[in-house]
């Protein structure tokens, strides 16, 4: 399960959200979202956890958890959308016939 984790403080690294959140089960990928220009964090990441029991137990016990002065806004991350489709899967180009 993929997690959304928010208001992060620009210190937390990928090192310290794994420690985190492996206290919780078995952790795959955690990635602390950057600016592309100057690479500080952006404040938000995502942490996969393989095992859904796992993930929940980590949703239940660390949203608003407080690491280096922020409390932590973690949840079940949204799946994105397709930035490429038109909507409905219908293509308006705005004319009119």
């Amino acid at each position: 399960m993929k997690i959304f984790v928010g208001n992060l403080s620009p210190e937390v690294n990928e090192q310290e959200l794994t420690a985190l959140f492996s206290k919780h089960g078995s952790v795959g990928n955690v990635k602390i979202v950057r600016d592309i220009s100057n690479q500080m964090s952006r404040g938000f990441g995502f942490v996969d956890m393989p095992r859904k029991v796992d993930a929940k137990k980590a949703l239940k016990t660390l949203n608003e958890f407080e690491l280096k002065g922020k409390k932590m806004s973690v949840n079940e991350a949204k799946q994105e959308r397709d930035r490429n489709s038109a909507g409905g899967g219908k293509n308006f180009s705005g004319r009119r016939r």
